[in-house]
């Protein structure tokens, strides 16, 4: 299966038997990140973290809130 980064626009070859390609399959919702775009994230994720000032913006009550 093909599937395209989002962010740097490059095309991946994935298993079709994979999590990953079963996922994009049943639910194109779901996007897909190669996997240089995912660890450049996560390593500037984890350095702002580090600075303590990241913040996580959670629900307080756990639930989703509805559009109403």
């Amino acid at each position: 299966m093909k599937a395209k980064c989002i962010l740097c626009g490059k095309i991946c070859h994935l298993d079709d038997q994979s999590l990953i390609a079963k996922r994009l399959k049943n639910r194109p919702i779901h996007t897909f990140m190669c996997t240089t775009c995912y660890d450049r994230i996560s390593e500037r994720t984890r350095a702002r973290w580090a600075t303590g000032k990241f913040t996580l913006h959670l629900p307080t009550d756990g639930k989703r809130k509805m559009n109403q």
